[in-house]
């Protein structure tokens, strides 16, 4: 289990220890605590009644025999081909084992439980017709960490994620296989071992349960989570870039950003002014003659800021779909039945297409300030941040990886949702391509973490060349942080090691805590008027 939880929850939320699924408002953090069973999640009597209800509408349009599509109809092409009553239950089996055609390395464990969160949610609003049983294997399949295994490759995000899904809900019918206690074994042994059996999945049930886009979203998640750790630990990294460099505070002041006053850029401006208060290495050059900065150090709120009105705008979106009913045809009520197209990934793929932009730009411009501080211009930085050069190379060749890492994200950059390729013989003519989407941003976001990392190192080794004076009391201790792990450099070592140390700063996110216990004990504040935008989710 992650246990490098930062995200915030609403006070309202965290008075509760239980999230009520189909009627509570999901956001992406609490998505994370419930799929890391750190927060329970039930069904109260009156959703299980909602639940119920939906389900007894498909039961009479099986009876009447009215053509209803996915419930006594065939699926894409095949809409037009009538089931009988009597063979509506194996077309839901069937759907599900001619579904699962994906390929490629499994999802993280991580992503699967957030499918399954994500899917009985939705399930659980009313308007599928799923029925109590299989609702409840769901639920039990999350509590007993009975984790599906999923492909990631082979969803094109249109009519929902259906080959992924179609994984996800093998084992219901002792098909498939999951991690159990441990090991993966098959969806089979998982019956023997728990004495279950396989479930009759009743009308529509099948098409409810793989028409979604919860591998999208589940993604989606994830990508907000690591992305919003990326821009916090650029935020910071970067102040400690500019003490390290004697960069300038006035790019940072109020009353600029006020003229442009973009959220964005107005929250990381206050930010980076606060994590410099009380700094003596500001002092010390305050009447410098330099009279402006590199853009990487003087546009940090512009760059950062922009990067951060792009995920408030993932979140934003990403909250509408985590409550919306997103399978087909919908339940309304007795009298109308919908075949529509809630199941298309498209408003979520352009939203990650441009998370994936957004997250990629943090590392260029970190790539950028460390190039910056290898150059040896900054009075008292000696150049490749190394006294002893020439017989040593010094942190010259870190930046070689994050020159590497920041051009392979370049080449991620190329939107998924652009792409649209027919699919069920043309019955699905536009698709979203939406879980590309969501794959690349996260891949993005794990090169931004290395070169987040390697700045952190160059950033802690320039902070060494300004002593005896010190930064504010934040600062100084996210670099004594740094310094419980790495070392400074004072000769050529094997710096992969320093870099793997690096990453996991990053990824546990102590310099994130670090900063935290130290703004509240010291009464430094990184409060913004937009806080609860950015800092909340």
């Amino acid at each position: 289990m992650n246990t490098f939880r930062v995200f915030k929850l609403s006070s309202q939320v965290e008075k509760e220890s239980v999230f009520y699924y189909g009627e509570d408002r999901l956001t992406a953090g609490l998505a994370l605590s419930l799929a890391r069973c750190e927060r329970k999640g039930e069904i109260r009597d009156e959703t299980w009644k909602r639940i119920q209800e939906s389900h007894e509408v498909v039961q009479q349009i099986v009876d009447k025999g009215e053509p209803v599509y996915g419930i006594n109809t065939g699926f894409g092409p095949l809409c037009t081909t009538s089931i009988s009553r009597e063979e509506t239950r194996i077309l839901q089996k069937n759907i599900l084992q001619s579904h699962s055609v994906g390929v490629g390395d499994p999802v993280d464990p991580e992503i699967a439980r957030l499918m399954l969160v994500l899917k009985i949610h939705s399930l659980a609003k009313g308007y599928s017709g799923i029925s109590e049983p299989t609702l409840k294997r769901l639920l039990w399949h999350l509590e007993n960490e009975a984790i599906p295994v999923v492909p990631s490759k082979g969803s094109v995000g249109a009519s929902g994620d259906l080959a992924p899904l179609a994984h996800l809900f093998l084992p219901l019918l002792g098909l498939g296989k999951v991690q159990y206690k441990g090991e993966a074994i098959s969806g089979e042994k998982l019956l023997e071992r728990t004495g279950m059996k396989p479930l009759e999945l009743g009308p529509k049930e099948g098409l409810a349960l793989i028409n979604g886009t919860q591998f999208i979203a589940s993604h989606a998640v994830k990508v907000l989570d690591g992305f919003h750790n990326c821009l916090t630990h650029a935020d910071i990294i970067g102040a400690m870039m500019i003490e390290g460099l004697q960069g300038s505070i006035k790019p940072f002041y109020k009353e600029l950003h006020d003229l442009r006053p973009f959220k964005g850029s107005q929250h990381v401006a206050k930010r980076i002014k606060s994590l410099l208060e009380g700094s003596e290495i500001m002092e010390d050059h305050i009447d410098c003659e330099r009279v402006q900065d590199p853009y990487s150090l003087r546009c940090i709120p512009q760059v950062h800021g922009a990067s951060r009105n792009t995920w408030l705008h993932l979140k934003e979106l990403l909250e509408v779909e985590l409550n919306a009913v997103t399978d087909n045809p919908i339940i309304i009520d007795k009298d109308l039945t919908i075949s529509g197209g809630n199941f298309h990934g498209q408003p979520l793929a352009m939203a990650l297409d441009y998370a994936c932009l957004a997250a990629a730009e943090l590392g260029n411009i970190s790539d950028r300030r460390v190039y910056l501080a290898l150059e040896g211009n900054s009075p008292g930085i000696p150049k490749l941040l190394m006294k002893e050069t020439g017989i040593n190379s010094g942190y010259m060749i870190l930046q070689y990886t994050s020159a590497a890492l920041a051009s392979e994200n370049k080449t991620l950059c190329f939107p998924a949702s652009a792409d649209s390729i027919p699919t069920s013989l043309g019955q699905e003519d536009h698709v979203s391509m939406g879980s590309i989407s969501g794959r690349k941003a996260l891949q993005v976001i794990k090169n931004v973490e290395k070169i987040l990392a390697i700045e952190l190192l160059t950033a802690a080794q320039a902070f060494e060349f300004r002593k005896p004076l010190r930064s504010g009391a934040i600062l100084e201790r996210v670099h004594m942080e740094v310094r419980k792990r790495v070392s400074f450099a004072s000769n050529d070592r094997v710096f992969a090691d320093d870099i793997e140390e690096g990453i996991k700063l990053i990824r546990e996110r102590s310099a994130i805590e670090a900063v935290k216990a130290i703004s509240n004990k010291k009464g430094y504040s990184l409060k913004t008027p937009f806080s609860k935008e950015f800092e909340v989710y």
